[in-house]
């Protein structure tokens, strides 16, 4: 059976005084699909993320989450998404447990699945010996992870990660890959997950979209992208190699 697409973009444009940050983009992600959204500083990632969020308003073009138009319907694709940013911000004053209540009190959620969803979430995260722990003295790691359990505590249809794993150790970078992993096969949630770490990516994205100067030079299964670019299978080549051959022919 053919997957519903949750993410859609056409032609999304964006212009900020005069530079064009995101040009002509053109992708879709399916249902339940983790969708790796790669390339350098620059390139034009977060600016697509604040339109599919609706934060900043496209030049041109349009996009839709699991059928609704962002920049017209802001709020209601708000509550249907979990969004971890490059840089997680909490109030400093409040523990990880009472923050994640009042993100449930604010979501609606019923006090009683919030706490067994709280619980839940701050041990998938490994953050129950520091639940107790101001959120001023987190560290960025530990910000992350929090961010991680905020969506899994509302439970999205669709997750929007930017760079999920910076600032965090070995160990917790593999716990963060995991439960990415476990909220596409278990959840069938829809994750776009942008990065510039192409090691992660190729562990654990069904495809991958290249984003060089505002526009995406590519999009597919690593396994495609190789094949067009080096006439061979990904085994013979690191998604590194494939996205560099794409980078110096850009």
């Amino acid at each position: 059976m053919e997957r519903a697409t949750v993410i859609e973009t056409q032609e999304l444009t964006k212009h900020y005084h005069g530079q064009i940050a995101v040009d002509h983009l053109s992708f879709n992600v399916k249902e339940g699909e983790i969708f790796g959204f790669l390339g350098p500083n620059g390139a034009g990632k977060t600016t697509t993320l604040l339109m599919l969020l609706g934060l900043t308003e496209p030049s041109s073009g349009s996009a839709r989450v699991a059928g609704v138009d962002p920049t017209r319907n802001p709020v209601q694709v708000k509550r249907m998404i979990g969004y971890l940013q490059e840089n997680m911000g909490f109030y400093r004053d409040l523990n990880a447990r009472q923050m994640l209540r009042y993100i449930a009190e604010l979501n609606g959620i019923e006090r009683e699945t919030a706490e067994q969803r709280i619980e839940m979430a701050l041990e998938q995260v490994g953050l129950q010996q520091e639940a107790k722990k101001p959120t001023g003295e987190f560290s960025r790691g530990m910000r992350q992870r929090l961010g991680l359990a905020e969506i899994l505590l509302k439970e999205p249809k669709v997750a929007f990660l930017d760079e999920p794993t910076l600032g965090l150790d070995p160990d917790a970078t593999n716990r963060m890959m995991t439960l990415i992993q476990q909220l596409s096969q278990e959840n069938k949630m829809t994750v776009l997950l942008s990065s510039h770490l192409l090691y992660q990516a190729q562990k654990i994205c069904h495809r991958v979209g290249i984003m060089l100067n505002g526009r995406m030079v590519a999009s597919g299964t690593i396994n495609e992208l190789a094949q067009d670019k080096l006439g061979v299978g990904p085994e013979q080549y690191t998604l590194e190699e494939i996205y560099m051959k794409y980078f110096q022919e850009a």
